[in-house]
């Protein structure tokens, strides 16, 4: 009798729709309440950070794609006789990157930027990767934090504005736009954290192995010992970080650990078979063994 009872109360419920019972509900809710209007601003806060973070995930796409296009070009030095050509060509592609960077200064103006920070990190770590990468080809050694950070303010004053504007039409005179004339420049800013800058100096060891084997492959057996000798002072550099550092350095550092034994292998080989082995073959050579050392190591 019982579950008679049941199944008819069921059945008497599921005969309203329940459209009509969230219109009847909502006719009985007063939307002057304070309640109401709070939860309205709540949603639309949570909205505009929303539509914020996914504009940020875009630029740090856009910033991670030609950061890794400018690597690209750069290990062109090894194959090319002009290096200035190469080296002014990734200029301008970094100046690019300094765009999609600006954006993203902009965008966090008022902001906290550790609430975005997962959301465009990745490109950050390439633009330092493609940064240093560039600076040692230049100089062979690593640009501070402090260098990279200082190409990353960004001004725009009132003769930037008048060059953009000079090219269409004013609807008034020059002298109301110069009365419009800022007091101060506009100034942006996105400053790389340090943990970036470790992670981009660890993916640029990979680089450097890359290169390595390209020079060799193109007969300079002069790069691979200076590459080992700078590999060795970053992975020294790690080394004093220990466990005591973000998480993803201990996996950071065995991708290192990797790319200064290839290194290390190459040189030991042109040390002491490299009168044996043909030149155009020593990039052959390096690849088969650098296979064999991660075999060794456990690398599937």
């Amino acid at each position: 009798m019982s579950s008679r009872e049941g199944e008819f109360k069921k059945r008497r419920r599921d005969n309203f729709p329940r459209s009509q019972k969230r219109d009847e509900m909502g006719s009985n809710v007063d939307s002057s309440s304070s309640v109401i209007i709070a939860f309205k601003s709540f949603q639309h806060e949570l909205d505009t950070r929303h539509d914020k973070y996914e504009r940020l995930v875009k630029l740090g796409r856009d910033i991670t794609i030609e950061s890794k296009r400018t690597i690209f070009l750069l290990h062109r030095v090894t194959s090319t006789p002009n290096k200035d050509e190469v080296l002014t060509e990734s200029e301008a592609k970094l100046d690019a990157v300094r765009q999609k960077i600006k954006q993203v200064a902009q965008e966090l103006v008022g902001e906290d930027m550790y609430q975005y920070h997962r959301a465009f990190t990745p490109g950050l770590q390439e633009y330092v990767e493609a940064v240093t990468f560039q600076n040692f080809i230049k100089t062979s050694t690593l640009v501070s934090i402090e260098d990279i950070n200082k190409q990353l303010i960004f001004k725009e004053d009132f003769e930037k504005v008048l060059d953009a504007t000079s090219s269409n039409s004013l609807d008034g005179p020059l002298s109301d736009l110069e009365d419009k004339q800022p007091s101060h420049p506009h100034v942006w800013s996105l400053q790389v954290t340090p943990v970036d800058y470790l992670l981009g100096v660890a993916d640029l060891t990979g680089e450097l192995m890359r290169l390595c084997i390209g020079s060799v492959g193109n007969g300079d057996i002069d790069t691979p010992f200076e590459l080992s000798q700078f590999l060795r002072e970053i992975f020294d550099g790690f080394s004093y970080i220990g466990n005591t550092g973000p998480y993803e350095i201990s996996r950071k550092l065995y991708a290192l650990k990797q790319s200064l034994a290839k290194v290390e292998n190459a040189c030991y080989t042109l040390k002491v078979r490299g009168s044996e082995i043909p030149k155009h073959m020593l990039a052959d050579v390096f690849s088969s063994k650098g296979e064999l050392i991660e075999h060794d190591e456990g690398i599937s």
